[in-house]
């Protein structure tokens, strides 16, 4: 396969992770909005490292975004929103996260809502750094 076609493959599902966190936003799933959040923007650097014959391994959007950064220094920007996005990949899933009760009774509507913004703008980043590369997502 082509690396570019890897790439868009990669793009596409962090497309539609991104869909799936508004569609769970609107469903008042917002444990799971922010969960997709996260997943979609961890999707979209892995697409680039890849776009850029790197190895794309891992579940740390901060450290993904760090190995960018050395490429980009401008991916250190990122560092903080990713951050955010990285504390949803447990607690959101598992209730053994929390002392009592399960991840649904700990997330609200703005927590989701900037969780959605912060993966947008991973998104948008890594889409602007792809077409610089010649690949349209």
């Amino acid at each position: 396969m082509e690396r570019s076609e890897e790439v868009r493959r990669w793009m596409a599902q962090a497309k539609r992770d991104l869909k799936a966190a508004r569609d769970s936003l609107e469903d008042g799933n917002h444990e799971w909005a922010c969960f997709q959040a996260q997943q979609a923007a961890e999707k979209a650097p892995k697409a680039l490292l890849l776009g850029l014959g790197r190895g794309a391994w891992g579940h740390s959007l901060v450290e993904l975004l760090d190995r960018l950064s050395g490429i980009y220094g401008e991916a250190a920007s990122l560092l903080a929103d990713a951050r955010e996005l990285d504390r949803h990949f447990i607690p959101a899933r598992y209730p053994s996260a929390f002392k009592s009760g399960y991840p649904g009774m700990y997330y609200d509507e703005e927590t989701a809502k900037r969780a959605i913004q912060r993966a947008e703008g991973i998104l948008r980043w890594t889409r602007e750094r792809l077409g610089e590369l010649g690949v349209s997502t």
